[in-house]
């Protein structure tokens, strides 16, 4: 099953194409570049590249967060529009779990984490299988950095760019239960997205481009202005 995967949900964002055996190109786009400068250029040079079409490819994979409400915008529209355009299924990934699958097997719950900003992160907490697999143990959440520490009870190894941008508060609160993965670790790939979303299209997820939406958690700027504006009319 030939994969095109991509990951906008952070400000490196990454393109790749994969199969069964596994990746076949993948290309990780400069930091300070915007999402809809580079996205579908890089797809169109890793299809070239290949030697593919978009008539090859059995799925496309995006991550749907969460994470910058923007690059997740980018992502799934032209992810939406690829889809669309070749006629093949789409399956949206969890930026989290997208993230998760950066660490090597180890005997601690493990914390990957997003910049949410406005002094928040997005987390979840995760956990490896006696046979090396993870499993998700919460749900997806929004936490200001102190409040997070507060609630883990056990040593914890962290990563991601929210802990690259919060790691000193952590530590503060955490002491000793605070371990910090390899920094490499920090930001999601997209050919983990599409080894992830081949196994949820396997699971029967859904794949209809119309139907997937992004998973925000909170209010996105535009819904906060909406409703402000909202508000003050009706006084």
């Amino acid at each position: 099953m030939i994969t095109l995967a991509l990951e906008t949900s952070t400000a490196l964002g990454s393109v790749a194409l994969v199969d069964e055996a596994g990746t076949l190109a993948e290309s990780i786009e400069p930091e300070g570049l915007t999402h809809s400068r580079t996205l579908l250029p890089s797809a169109n040079r890793l299809l070239s590249e290949t030697g593919l079409t978009l008539q090859d490819l059995d799925l496309i994979a995006v991550t749907v967060g969460p994470g910058s409400f923007t690059g997740l915008r980018i992502g799934l529209s032209v992810a939406k529009g690829l889809a669309w355009a070749a006629g093949k299924p789409l399956v949206g990934v969890p930026s989290l779990d997208t993230l998760a699958q950066n660490l090597p097997p180890e005997p601690h719950q493990f914390c990957p984490m997003i910049d949410a900003r406005k002094g928040e992160v997005y987390a979840a907490l995760y956990r490896f299988n006696s046979n090396e697999t993870i499993r998700r143990l919460t749900d997806f959440g929004t936490f200001k950095p102190d409040k997070l520490a507060e609630l883990i009870q056990a040593e914890t190894v962290f990563f991601g760019d929210g802990a690259r941008t919060w790691g000193k508060v952590l530590s503060e609160g955490l002491g000793p239960r605070y371990i910090r993965a390899n920094k490499d670790l920090d930001f999601p790939h997209a050919a983990v997205t599409a080894r992830l979303g081949m196994s949820l299209f396997a699971e029967g997820t859904e794949s209809d481009p119309a139907l997937i939406r992004p998973i925000y958690i909170r209010p996105s700027e535009a819904e906060l202005s909406w409703a402000a504006r909202h508000k003050n009319s009706g006084k």
